[in-house]
């Protein structure tokens, strides 16, 4: 195996992949840059030449139309960017760098606006900086169109690839539908960021933190991704394939035989029950597992709903939408989180204001209750919906009794104007909050006074008790889950729950590790709620453990100071586990026992 080809990186979603890299930007104003192989600069440069062709036309069109409204005069700035698109001299510079620098036309149109812009936004005369945005405004244009041409070309396909980027955001995982991903890999990202959270949703491969990748990826370049050790092999050799090949039937063996304890109930080997239930991002999640593989669904990201669509979802297909998961489960609960949007999950038909902190900002509840219509809307379908099947409601991002009051008071206001209307509605529909600020840590009692149950939200509430943006890749390798802190925080929930005897649960993505499960499961909590595909090795987690034995784990934790402390002891809960199931001949994959270790 070729060592030198191999880049290191921190895994995020265990896999393995081996196909073509396709470079993406998925963020606005970014310009991706890759490698392009000797072979294929003559075709680079023809990309470059076809896009400066069709910039021109475009410029010459609108001149023409300028001119016939209101004078030739005021077209004669769209005939000054034509002529400078079509400069032999310059297009001849980007030509060579393309060629010289062996990268793609994108990156090398912009080192041309960069050089420019540099050069000439410098000086102190006001008609020279005026010059730089005439010289640069035809050139980004030719950028747009290069990138868009190369989104389509991807976007328009049918190939399986496996999409490199700078950054992991939520645009990367979606750039093209998921059953043509094999996997992610990106120079930056955080392991509990956005990106992150739907790249495990969608059980896709996926790795992070891998300096300098795209430098060294031409497009198209074959490569190996090692989801589980959290590397990217450039140009695997036959050898590396036929490895990679083994590896993957023994993946597959090892995942069928768990999967033969996923229909199983998931009670402790004392007779405890510990309920595990299924993360739902889409309806496509729904065909990902049997329902009866699940305890219900524990928390079902209705965003998807609002962010596939260009206009706001009517009622009505709001309705049908929850009642076909409702119908799909059959007796067992669904969970319908209200509206989440805000920060890095944006509409791109609703404008929210630009925030310094976003994090902090108008997010989640907050725009709900600003917006009430938005939130009657959803309210109407999902009990319209709530007839087919057991319904329960979640409210993100709560952080005082207030917001819970105002819920409660406009939820009954639709359940009798839906009353009046002659629709079927049930006499209760039980009503939770996401424990996901720290502020409802201090008024628990309180807050669980008014709710049904209660879910906790890790993958804020530890950014929020941490100070550590999860989405910030500078900051990312603060975000711990295992710092005492978070720990204390989802004791104290745990046990202020069962004094007040309300159901609690953890639907973060710390949940995801079987051994942190058993860990929640000692400290008092009902039921886990994670990715459909953690389902199987959770559940038998949970079934060859004694309640005692969990309640032993989190105690061990909870007496740590330090993270690396909580994590040895969840390292050594992961060795008990794999030892007997070695014993038994069907050990749990390689990369759950992996994953929470850094």
């Amino acid at each position: 195996m070729a060592q030198h080809r191999i880049v290191k990186g921190v895994s995020v979603a265990p896999g393995l992949a081996l196909g073509p890299a396709h470079v993406v930007h998925a963020r606005p104003h970014v310009v991706p840059t890759w490698s392009v192989a000797e072979e294929d600069l003559a075709r680079e440069v023809d990309r470059l030449r076809e896009a400066v062709d069709q910039t021109a036309e475009e410029l010459r069109r609108r001149q023409r139309a300028v001119a016939a409204q209101v004078g030739e005069r005021d077209a004669g700035i769209f005939a000054l960017h034509r002529t400078i698109l079509t400069d032999p001299a310059t297009l001849k510079g980007v030509e060579a760098t393309i060629r010289d620098q062996r990268i793609n036309a994108e990156a090398a149109v912009q080192a041309l606006i960069d050089r420019v812009t540099k050069r000439l936004g410098a000086t102190a005369a006001e008609g020279m900086r005026g010059w730089s945005a005439d010289f640069s405004d035809p050139w980004r244009a030719v950028l747009d169109v290069l990138m868009q041409h190369d989104r389509e070309s991807i976007v328009q396909g049918d190939e399986q690839v496996i999409l490199a980027a700078a950054e992991l955001t939520p645009q990367v995982v979606t750039f093209v539908a998921r059953e043509r991903i094999l996997a992610v890999v990106t120079e930056a990202g955080g392991r509990f960021s956005h990106g992150a959270v739907l790249a495990r949703s969608f059980g896709i491969p996926c790795v992070v933190g891998l300096s300098n990748l795209l430098s060294r990826l031409e497009q198209g370049m074959r490569i190996l991704v090692d989801g589980d050790a959290g590397t990217v092999q450039l140009k695997p050799d036959q050898e590396d394939v036929d490895l990679f090949l083994a590896r993957l039937e023994r993946r597959k063996t090892r995942e069928k035989k768990l999967g033969l304890h996923a229909s199983l109930e998931p009670v402790t080997t004392d007779g405890k029950r510990f309920s595990v239930l299924v993360n739902v991002e889409s309806l496509r999640d729904l065909d990902t597992f049997p329902p009866s593989h699940a305890d219900g669904v524990g928390l079902l990201r209705t965003e998807f709903l609002y962010m596939e669509r260009q206009q706001f979802p009517s009622e009505e297909e709001q309705y049908r939408l929850y009642r076909r998961v409702l119908e799909k489960m059959g007796d067992r609960p669904v969970t319908l989180r209200t509206l989440d949007i805000g920060n890095d999950k944006q509409l791109p038909y609703f404008k929210t204001p630009r925030e310094a902190n976003p994090a902090l900002g108008w997010r989640g509840l907050r725009i709900s209750l600003e917006w009430q219509d938005l939130l009657r809307v959803q309210l109407r379908a999902a009990l319209r919906a709530s007839a087919h099947g057991d319904l329960r409601i979640l409210l993100p991002m709560v952080t005082s009794i207030e917001e819970v009051r105002d819920v409660h008071r406009i939820f009954d206001e639709v359940r009798r104007s839906l009353g009046d209307g002659g629709y079927e509605v049930p006499a209760s529909v039980p009503v939770g909050i996401m424990i996901e600020v720290p502020s409802t840590l201090f008024v628990l009692p309180s807050l669980l006074a008014e709710v049904d149950f209660v879910s906790v939200g890790t993958n804020d509430l530890v950014q929020y008790l941490l100070a550590v943006d999860r989405d910030n890749p500078l900051v990312a390798k603060l975000y711990d889950v295992h710092h005492p802190a978070v720990l204390s925080a989802l004791d104290q929930v745990a046990r202020a729950a069962q004094a007040a005897g309300t159901p609690a649960s953890v639907c973060g993505e710390m949940a995801g590790d079987y051994a942190t499960a058993l860990l929640l499961l000692g400290l008092g909590y009902d039921a886990v709620s994670v990715v459909p595909m953690l389902l199987p090795e959770v559940k038998y987690a949970v079934r060859e453990t004694s309640s005692v034995e969990a309640r032993e784990i989190a105690t061990q934790a909870l007496a740590q100071t330090t993270s690396e402390g909580v994590r040895s002891v969840l390292a050594g809960c992961r060795q008990r586990l794999h030892l007997r199931q070695v014993a038994e001949g069907s050990e749990l994959p390689a990369d759950s026992r992996k994953r929470e270790t850094r």
